[in-house]
């Protein structure tokens, strides 16, 4: 079951899928990315910037129309970064949601110059 923050609710459409008729991979990591970094924005009251995606797994494949819900929690904690993980899970049936995809983001803080800033 999700855990964590729900910071992102999406519905993948045609234009997102590739030759076989899923969603493309890229298009998912990206929505994935937008979603840590609403999390990682909270923390660090300010502008982050992604500097790695880890541990990132594609646990089934992704449909149209099929709404998807990105649950972020922060596993680690650094002086300026900070690593988001981010869940994916299909909830066109509420109450049985299914695992799409999870990977570790990490993104540090940055200042109105893009320069590393100590998170607060």
């Amino acid at each position: 079951m999700p855990e964590g923050d729900l910071s992102l609710q999406v519905i993948p459409m045609p234009a997102d899928t590739n030759w076989n008729g899923d969603v493309f991979g890229g298009w998912l990591v990206s929505q994935m990315d937008l979603a840590g970094a609403v999390h990682a924005r909270r923390l660090s009251r300010g502008r982050v910037a992604t500097i790695s995606i880890n541990n990132m797994v594609f646990h089934v494949p992704v449909k149209v129309g099929e709404v998807l819900a990105c649950y972020t929690r922060i596993v680690k904690k650094g002086t300026t970064s900070m690593q988001v993980m981010v869940d994916v899970w299909e909830s066109n049936d509420i109450e049985n949601p299914v695992l799409v995809t999870n990977g570790i983001f990490t993104y540090v803080a940055i200042d109105e110059h893009g320069k590393k800033r100590p998170l607060p």
